[in-house]
């Protein structure tokens, strides 16, 4: 099989990369490597025979039309986009710019090189947008998000997200392109960006700075092992029916602060503070993010009962696995670790003015 991945620089994206190209598939990895794609993410599968590295930029037209005729892919799964919330609190413009026209440069080439085929090849076809579970908007206390659940994203990010999934599934209505859109919940695991939540809490932890815990850390989200979303999105890819939407979630719901606390709880079992206290002493409560989502909750039920999948780890074991990975790989993190800024106040002066990049 030939997979076409945008964005395979990045955090999940190079998760899907190392998989298929270690399973032996013809892989086109295609990234603009800004802050968000960084080339260590796939180096472990840079030189096999079976990787192919484009840089470009998704909103770039010729590029991506070449790309689709010359790689020919069987499956696209795009994952390219501007995906840090507080980013697009401070600059929405480029998430405007990749996540909704970057997402509409694909659909127009996947369609365009999709026309070419065969019938039979057409049928098998599958164009992949993964999407996050904040374009619902947000949760009170109970309920879940289902594949039903009308839109009502809160944030730019957000809102660009729900726009790249509209534009999916009318490429499929309109045009009949076989397109599959999924709808995940937060991510964690190895290479993940260090301006993360969790990546902050491991790497302030470990360098004896201040914690920082959005307003009183009461913010409910549901985890997913980054390997386990991989899994997902290629039984999706294999198994999902063509203009389907699939919620992809780890069963693992809890506020912000028993994140916080229970990543501290592990570090102080594989790496103690010198001084004997806990990690948990470094919490700090800072302003909150505008219009920060009470809660997320996936209803993961359909793509259970539909293909059969559901998350490999539990919570705990993930989060063993994610800190064990960040102690043994501290020159991920540690490179201008002291350098990171907050973002997110809505105070940037050039708020919806920067140019576009993945």
């Amino acid at each position: 099989m030939k997979y076409l991945i945008t964005g395979g620089a990045g955090f999940i994206g190079s998760a899907v990369v190392r998989s298929l190209v270690e399973a032996g598939h013809s892989v086109l990895n295609i990234d603009k490597l800004t802050y968000a794609g960084d080339p260590r993410t796939v180096q472990s599968v840079a030189d096999a025979p079976n990787y192919t590295f484009l840089r470009a930029d998704i909103a770039d037209t010729d590029a991506m039309g070449k790309a689709f005729m010359d790689f020919a892919p069987d499956v696209v799964l795009h994952l390219a986009a501007e995906s840090h919330v507080d980013r697009s609190i401070d600059g929405p413009g480029a998430f405007i710019e990749t996540n909704i026209r970057g997402t509409f440069v694909l659909l127009d080439a996947a369609l365009r090189y999709w026309k070419t085929l065969p019938e039979g090849k057409q049928q098998s076809f599958r164009f992949l947008t993964v999407s996050t579970d904040e374009v619902y908007g947000a949760l009170g206390a109970t309920g879940s998000f289902s594949e039903t659940t009308p839109y009502q994203p809160n944030s730019p990010y957000a809102a660009s997200k729900a726009s790249a999934d509209h534009l999916t599934r009318a490429w499929n209505e309109t045009y009949g392109l076989p397109t599959i859109i999924t709808n995940c919940s937060n991510n964690y695991g190895p290479f993940q960006n260090a301006e993360k939540f969790l990546p902050t809490i491991i790497r302030n932890a470990l360098i004896d700075q201040p914690i920082p815990i959005y307003g009183r850390g009461e913010n409910v989200r549901d985890w997913l092992y980054v390997d386990d979303h991989v899994s997902a999105l290629l039984t999706i890819a294999a198994k999902g029916r063509a203009g389907e939407k699939y919620n992809v979630g780890g069963n693992a719901e809890v506020s912000n602060l028993e994140l916080a606390n229970t990543i501290c709880a592990i570090l102080d079992e594989l790496s103690p503070r010198a001084d004997g206290k806990s990690y948990a002493a470094q919490l700090s409560f800072t302003k909150d993010r505008p219009g920060h989502d009470f809660r997320y909750a996936i209803d993961a039920s359909r793509i259970k009962a539909d293909l059969g999948w559901e998350p490999g780890l539990t919570f705990t074991q993930g989060m063993q696995k994610m800190v064990k990975w960040y102690l043994d790989n501290q020159s991920w993190w540690r490179e201008g670790a002291r350098d990171i800024k907050r973002l997110g106040l809505g105070n940037d002066k050039n708020a919806g003015t920067d140019s576009g990049h993945e």
